[in-house]
């Protein structure tokens, strides 16, 4: 830790310490934790923290002191300076006065205009106006060229800074720790699995933590930790720009992986060295990887996605759930278990797939969400739509009786397999929504019975074949 001197007519500075602790939510906020050497005065005097987060939240601020003896440093008053300097401030704050200005011409000469700035054009808090100069009695709703200042006020803000009245028991210099809540900072989880050129579902699986910074400082050397789990927070995130994008991948047998732990109703994972993350900045460092993760692939025919129970008389509409989708889908299940090659919390993401093909190369094949998934649950992933596997449903009899409260309709399931050598098998789902009390009366395959409102039946279908399913249902009410 050091002290940073002070230069005459400056308030006093905040001097830095290496490695400020940095925990980011998943949801666009971070908690910040830097150390800092504040020069005091004995009683009341105004301290400058400065380099502070663009989207800091003013009243989330807290200092502690960290002096084996306490200097008793109580904050008075804070003020929170977010309009750093630039060229526009510069010239808001001297409006009324006489401006030297240089215009550049198309033969590389300068011209030298002076002229009184009226209206600078800069509006504090965002926003612009046309500038007004005036220049040898005319006037122009322009800049007559680059503004040339000469010199610049000692007490500028050029970050954005904290300013404190402090009330200090003794003089000298006092080591506090100044932490904040800040907006502009998130990370996400994104996944890779890998499946072999030719049979069985066995993955290499590997997971990246994305840091993104938005918040107008860089972190040099900061010790970050990452919270996965769904943190209750009032303030909506700002939405993230584009920003330029850093990789900090390590081996894991020399620098090590990031450490999870639970922590209290969340789980906890440290980075195992100390990063800097530069301001509009993804980062990205590896957190996963793993191989000989088993897992089952299979196919699934849900011709009513979408359809719900929403009552209305929906027992007698003969046109209810006639339209179905043909696509079969492909989903895959992984248990989350240490026996399986994993077994541990792993933080919402996006989980992408890969197949190798069989000149070696990885080739994408499909992408799902993942949300938080604890440790020995089964990760389900739907990754889009075979190519040759189609379905095919129809509705062959309905009838109601509205006084005997009943209703019965029959269908038939064609499923068909373009593979040219793979038997498959497909997983049928129906949503038998038109009421809770219902009964297959016949079926040309088993079912099983999956909640008060689906059913589920499993088809085999031979390669380049057609199967058949039908069955009939009897609704009471």
């Amino acid at each position: 830790m050091k002290t940073i001197s002070l230069l005459l007519g400056l308030l006093p500075l905040a001097a830095f310490a290496a490695g400020p602790q940095v925990t980011i939510y998943n949801d666009g906020f971070a908690t910040v934790k830097e150390d800092r050497t504040l020069n005091l005065a004995e009683g009341v005097s105004e301290i400058r923290v400065t380099d502070m987060s663009r989207q800091l939240e003013p009243d989330s601020v807290m200092l502690r002191e960290l002096a084996p003896e306490p200097f008793g440093v109580q904050i008075l008053e804070q003020s929170f300076v977010n309009d750093p300097l630039t060229e526009g401030l510069l010239l808001y704050q001297m409006e009324g006065q006489t401006l030297r200005f240089e215009e550049k011409r198309e033969d590389g000469t300068i011209q030298e205009h002076v002229g009184k700035l009226i209206r600078s054009g800069y509006v504090p808090g965002g926003g612009s106006e046309q500038p007004i100069v005036e220049e040898e009695g005319a006037v122009r709703f322009s800049l007559p060229g680059q503004p040339v200042f000469e010199g610049i006020d000692p007490n500028a803000f050029l970050k954005p800074s904290l300013v404190w009245q402090l009330a200090s028991k003794k003089a000298g210099a006092c080591p506090i720790e100044v932490a904040y809540v800040t907006a502009g900072m998130s990370w996400e989880a994104t996944y890779n699995l890998v499946m072999p050129a030719e049979g069985g579902d066995t993955f290499d699986v590997s997971g990246w933590i994305s840091l993104h910074n938005d918040t107008g400082k860089d972190f040099v050397d900061a010790v970050v930790k990452l919270i996965a789990g769904d943190v209750q927070k009032v303030r909506p995130p700002p939405p993230m720009p584009r920003r330029r994008v850093a990789f900090a991948g390590a081996a894991e047998d020399e620098f090590g992986m990031p450490e999870e732990r639970a922590f209290d109703e969340f789980h906890l994972y440290t980075l195992p060295r100390p990063v800097r993350v530069r301001n509009n900045e993804l980062k990205q460092v590896e957190f996963l990887r793993t191989s000989g993760v088993k897992g089952s692939r299979y196919y699934v025919y849900n011709p009513l996605v979408g359809f719900g129970y929403y009552g209305g008389g929906i027992q007698t509409d003969p046109d209810y759930g006639a339209t179905a989708d043909k696509k079969v889908g492909v989903r895959i299940e992984i248990s989350n278990s240490e026996t399986n090659g994993l077994g541990m919390p792993l933080p919402k993401g996006r989980m992408r797939l890969y197949r190798t093909d069989v000149d070696g190369r990885r080739e994408f094949t499909g992408e799902d969400q993942l949300d938080h998934l604890p440790k020995n649950e089964l990760l389900k992933l739907d990754m889009g739509s075979a190519f040759d596997l189609v379905g095919e449903r129809k509705r062959t009899d309905f009838s109601v009786d509205t006084t005997g409260k009943r209703m019965t309709e029959s269908f038939e399931i064609k499923l068909r397999n373009r593979k040219e050598k793979d038997a498959v098998e497909i997983r049928v789902v129906e949503p038998l929504y038109r009421g809770a009390n219902w009964k297959i009366t016949a079926s040309s395959l088993p079912y099983e019975k999956i909640d008060s409102h689906t059913a589920e039946f499993r088809v085999p279908v031979p390669a380049d074949a057609e199967a058949v399913l039908t069955y009939t249902v009897n609704y009471r009410w």
